[in-house]
């Protein structure tokens, strides 16, 4: 500090007065942190300064350090164990809309079994039935590809250079190209004998493709030669080809997954009626659960069940809903007057829970005309309502499977006539209703009614040739008396007939009138006896209900020359309505 002053003196007394005053504020800048560094170590004792290292601070520090990492860990743990809890919460959220989704998905199939055919062509055309000729796929698995051929310069060394050449190079060359070139032979000699056989072998795999191809075209004509035939044996009405013609229409009705395909069509020519019956699903096909809802605290999900009353109500309306769709695809496949009447009866092939056994109820039957039916506007009508108009029979308990009585019995459907080419026709002991005399036919109906349980009285025959009939059913409430009457005809019967058997029955003051006949019946006569109570039996149900009370097999052959008897009624030919 001496030495400052006396500086500053020097400076003075040179005249220096500028660096006189820097230097003068240097010095008391200096003075300055002096005084303060003095009083930082005096002023505060012993306390460490703080550049100065210390143990316990640096372990302070690295603890504070430690726990504030701990808690950034705990934090993020605890974040991801939130998010992955609120994750998974909302997987099975999404699990639960899913079995949602699928639910409304069922009973949406089902509340669109009418609505998904209407949008459908289903004309059954011919074309359509036959298969298109699709040649299989030729493989020659690799054959077709001609391995590479070898190259001579493949096998030639190349030419020796100068210097190779004054040291016999070209002698050794030469030798080379000789060696070359029969290595080339040889190679040539493997290369065409594979070849050979690659050519043998794609030969062979040609003619297994060819004979493949025939095959296939032979298959192919011999449908469409089956199709062929089907279209003329639908056009003569004969009763398999009608019958085989709308089993593919109803193959073609592709129901929803849950839904059973069995199916049976037969064809009865002489009254124009098909004959249908189709299996449809048991009450579980309604789903048992309302909805489905993710319960967190149980980590489950839990289904509400569904209404007794609410699926009593969907069962009920997908017995209607499937009997029009059926009826729909039926009446639409064939858009000519092949079919006159379709009777329909819809079973459900499932469990009695009462005795475990295997049981087969009817749950609904109806008989419709074709033309009728094609009037109505599906799309527009309540299912149930549209079938209480068609008189159809429902159970009335679907769901406890309360059957009904089917209009007519499939097992009654026979195919009665046998053809003059048939040779095992000589053999058949059978007896025919069309040989056996009046009073023979008489005695057969008044004895099958007797087996059937009814208290018979035969009254004399009548004018037309077939027969008249006073039974009671004894049953209690549903009995009664019964007028029935029997024609040996062998065209359809008319409707004057039905509208005679009514007369009968309000004069005789009767409970029900049972018209039989070894034919069958037109449209008109099942309109008439629609809503009355009459019950009209063709030929086929004749001949079954004689071998399921009676005991007696039968056949109904009528000769080309036969006349039926009654004059008012005009062979074949269906009267008014």
């Amino acid at each position: 500090m001496t030495v400052v002053l006396l500086a500053l003196g020097f400076l003075a007394q040179s005249g220096a007065l500028e660096l006189l005053i820097i230097a003068a504020l240097f010095v008391t800048l200096l003075a300055i942190l002096f005084r303060r560094r003095r009083a930082t170590v005096s002023g505060r004792g012993n306390k460490v300064l703080p550049n100065r290292y210390d143990p316990a601070r640096e372990r302070e520090q690295a603890q504070r350090r430690l726990a504030k990492e701990a808690k950034q860990r705990e934090d993020e743990r605890r974040r991801q164990e939130k998010e992955r809890q609120h994750q998974y919460a909302a997987e099975r959220q999404t699990e639960a809309e899913a079995q949602n989704t699928e639910l409304a998905k069922r009973l949406g199939e089902i509340d669109a079994l009418i609505k998904s055919v209407l949008e459908r062509n289903l004309v059954v055309t011919y074309a359509s039935l036959k298969h298109p000729l699709q040649r299989p796929r030729f493989e020659p698995k690799g054959l077709d590809q001609p391995a590479s051929q070898p190259q001579l310069d493949g096998f030639i060394p190349n030419k020796p250079g100068f210097f190779s050449r004054l040291f016999g190079g070209s002698a050794r060359y030469d030798r080379a190209v000789a060696a070359g070139k029969e290595a080339f032979a040889r190679a040539m000699e493997r290369h065409e004998a594979a070849e050979r056989q690659r050519l043998s072998q794609l030969a062979g795999l040609e003619l297994i493709y060819e004979e493949q191809c025939r095959l296939r075209s032979e298959e192919i004509e011999a449908q469409h030669a089956e199709i062929d035939q089907l279209e003329q044996d639908f056009a003569a009405h004969t009763p398999p080809a009608v019958a085989r013609f709308y089993e593919t229409a109803l193959d073609r009705d592709i129901l929803p997954v849950e839904f059973p395909s069995v199916r049976r069509v037969a064809y009865v020519a002489e009254s124009r009626q098909l004959i249908v019956e189709r299996e449809m699903p048991a009450v579980n096909v309604i789903p048992a659960d309302l909805a489905f809802r993710y319960v967190k605290a149980k980590d489950s999900i839990e289904a509400s069940p569904r209404p007794a009353n609410q699926v009593r109500t969907l069962y009920a309306a997908l017995v209607a809903r499937f009997a029009l769709r059926t009826l729909n695809v039926l009446a639409k496949a064939d858009p000519s007057d092949t079919v006159d009447t379709i009777v329909l009866s819809c079973f459900v092939n499932t469990i009695d829970p009462a005795t475990g056994h295997q049981i087969r109820p009817c749950l609904l039957t109806v008989r419709v005309g074709v033309r009728a039916f094609r009037e109505i506007e599906l799309a527009k009508v309540d299912p149930v309502a549209c079938l209480r108009s068609l008189n159809a029979q429902v159970s009335p308990s679907p769901h406890e499977l309360r059957p009904v009585r089917p209009i007519v019995d499939f097992n009654m459907v026979d195919h009665r006539f046998i053809a003059t080419t048939d040779v095992l026709s000589t053999l058949d002991t059978r007896p025919n209703l069309a040989e056996l005399s009046p009073g023979e036919f008489e005695a057969l109906i008044t004895n099958l009614f007797s087996k059937m349980g009814l208290e018979t009285r035969l009254t004399q025959a009548s004018r037309d040739g077939g027969v008249d009939c006073v039974a009671w059913d004894m049953r209690p409430i549903v009995g009664g008396k019964v007028i029935v009457q029997a024609k040996r005809y062998k065209n359809t019967v008319g409707v004057s007939a039905v509208r005679d058997l009514y007369g009968t029955v309000l004069n005789e003051g009767a409970a029900k009138g049972i018209l039989v006949t070894t034919s069958g019946y037109g449209r008109s006569a099942f309109d008439f006896a629609k809503n009355k109570p009459l019950e009209l039996l063709p030929g086929s149900q004749l001949l079954f209900l004689l071998e399921e009370h009676a005991g007696i097999k039968a056949k109904i052959e009528f000769p080309d020359d036969w006349e039926d008897p009654h004059a008012g009624d005009i062979p074949g030919v269906d009267g008014p309505a």
